[in-house]
């Protein structure tokens, strides 16, 4: 491909990642917010999406470091079967979290637990980062799949570290807030 048609098609896939990352965005705030009319009965199966997210997590955690391993080895297939299946898992959490956050009701850390602190700390840099890391994985995927070795490791240097801080992190606040939903 010359350079001016990979030009073209990188800033076509950057304006889609930055749409996708917006789009995502808003979504997670709209439903945080608790403006789009719920189902008047929440469905049953609901209340085992928090503990599917924290299983989604922390498998994510294990295919991160797995992947880690294998391209220290240099075995990028392996590498690039597993981020794959990282992405593809990190994709069902964001469809089963954003379900969970429209159907069911907040569920808070108590305000007189000396915890507090530590998980509103930890949730609040969960966040911030989850919101983050979209937009980095988007784009070393990209570059990944385009065999742009060069971007890849460059975007990957800062989105690794992140990502698996958002899926380490996810399973520890669910640990944390798990003793306190009432369905």
């Amino acid at each position: 491909m010359n350079t001016t048609n990979q030009n073209s098609q990188d800033r076509l896939v950057f304006n889609l990642i930055t749409i996708v990352s917006i789009v995502v965005f808003i979504a997670v705030i709209v439903l945080n917010q608790k403006v789009l009319p719920r189902p008047e009965i929440m469905p049953s199966w609901v209340m085992y999406l928090p503990k599917l997210n924290a299983l989604i997590n922390a498998t994510c955690t294990v295919l991160l470091l797995l992947s880690l391993y294998f391209i220290k080895q240099k075995n990028i297939a392996a590498h690039k079967a597993i981020n794959l299946t990282a992405f593809a898992l990190s994709s069902l959490f964001l469809i089963s979290y954003i379900l969970y956050h429209w159907m069911a009701n907040e569920t808070t850390f108590p305000e007189d637990n000396s915890m507090r602190g530590l998980y509103l700390t930890i949730l609040i840099s969960h966040i911030i980062l989850a919101a983050l890391v979209l937009p980095l994985v988007l784009l070393a995927f990209y570059y990944g799949l385009q065999m742009n070795e060069e971007k890849h490791r460059k975007i990957v240097r800062f989105t690794y570290p992140i990502w698996l801080y958002v899926t380490t992190t996810g399973v520890i606040v669910y640990a944390m807030i798990s003793p306190y939903y009432k369905f």
